[in-house]
């Protein structure tokens, strides 16, 4: 039970980093675009924020996968604003 509890965890924490990756390939493959997209890709990381602390105080089975979904999308919105500069 322990391994299979610290083996999501780990899927997790793999999941975010692919995030940062993703965001390193976005910003490079479409320049011109991130550009365009840098004020709403800094909306989108506040609301999935704002639903990440909505989605923690709810009560329900599938909460930490949801919650690493909207981290995901903050770290790959947060990695292309950031190498934008």
């Amino acid at each position: 039970m322990i391994q299979e509890f610290m083996l999501n965890y780990l899927f997790y924490l793999i999941i975010l980093v692919l995030g940062v990756l993703a965001g390193v390939i976005l910003e490079k493959l479409c320049k011109d675009e991130v550009q365009a997209w840098k004020k709403r890709l800094t909306i989108l990381s506040i609301f999935s924020l704002a639903g990440s602390f909505i989605v923690f105080f709810i009560n329900f089975e599938y909460k930490l996968p949801i919650i690493i979904t909207f981290m995901f999308i903050i770290v790959t919105s947060t990695t292309i604003i950031w190498k934008i500069r």
